[in-house]
C-alpha cells in the first residue's frame, strides 16, 4: 500500500524487519504458488500454509482472493475459508469467522461471499452464509453474526440484551 513501485527487495526487507507483515508476505507467496501452474506449487503453498496455520494460529484458506491492505489485528483464531472474495483495505480482528454455512446445494453454483472495500470486521463476529454480499465501506461491530447481504455505507452488529435474573 505504498506509492512507491514494487520491488522484491524491498518486500523482503519489510517482511524480515516488521513482525506484523510476515504472516501477509508468506500467506501472498503461499497463495500465488497454490494459484500457480508450478507443479510443485501446490505442495509447497499448502507446507507454507501448515506453518502458518501453526505458528499464528490463523487460517484462511489458498483459494480464497483477496486484495491488497489485508490487516489482521490479533493472530488469534481468525478462520477465512476459500469461497470468499475480499476486496482491498481489509481489516479483521481476533476470534472472527468468515465461511460458508453447513447445507450447500451441489448442484448450484459454488457457494461465495464477496466483500468489498474498505470493510472491518470486529472481535468475535461470524459471517457465515452460501451466497452473501458485504458492501464497500462496513464496519461490521464485536460480537456479530452476519448471515444476510450488507448494502454499501453500513455499520452492522448484532444486537445483544442482558436479562439477570436472582436466586429466590
Amino acid at each position: 500500500m505504498s506509492n512507491k513501485p514494487f520491488s522484491w527487495s524491498r518486500a523482503i526487507h519489510k517482511a524480515i524487519k516488521c513482525p506484523e507483515r510476515r504472516f501477509n508476505f508468506w500467506w501472498r507467496i503461499a497463495s500465488y504458488l497454490y494459484k500457480s501452474e508450478i507443479t510443485t506449487g501446490k505442495y509447497i503453498a499448502r507446507r507454507i500454509n501448515r506453518n502458518l496455520i501453526q505458528k499464528y494460529n490463523t487460517e484462511i484458506q489458498l483459494r480464497a482472493t483477496i486484495g491488497p491492505g489485508l490487516i489482521v489485528t490479533h493472530f488469534l483464531s481468525v478462520v477465512i475459508n476459500g469461497c470468499v472474495s475480499i476486496g482491498s483495505n481489509f481489516k479483521i480482528r481476533q476470534n472472527c469467522t468468515i465461511g460458508i454455512g453447513g447445507s450447500i446445494n451441489r448442484d448450484k453454483i459454488s457457494p461465495s461471499i464477496i466483500i468489498g472495500d474498505s470493510v472491518e470486521i470486529g472481535a468475535n463476529s461470524c459471517v457465515i452464509g452460501d451466497s452473501l454480499k458485504i458492501g464497500n465501506n462496513v464496519s461490521i461491530g464485536a460480537m456479530s453474526f452476519i448471515n444476510k447481504d450488507i448494502p454499501d455505507n453500513t455499520v452492522a452488529y448484532t444486537e445483544k440484551s442482558l436479562v439477570l435474573k436472582c436466586k429466590s
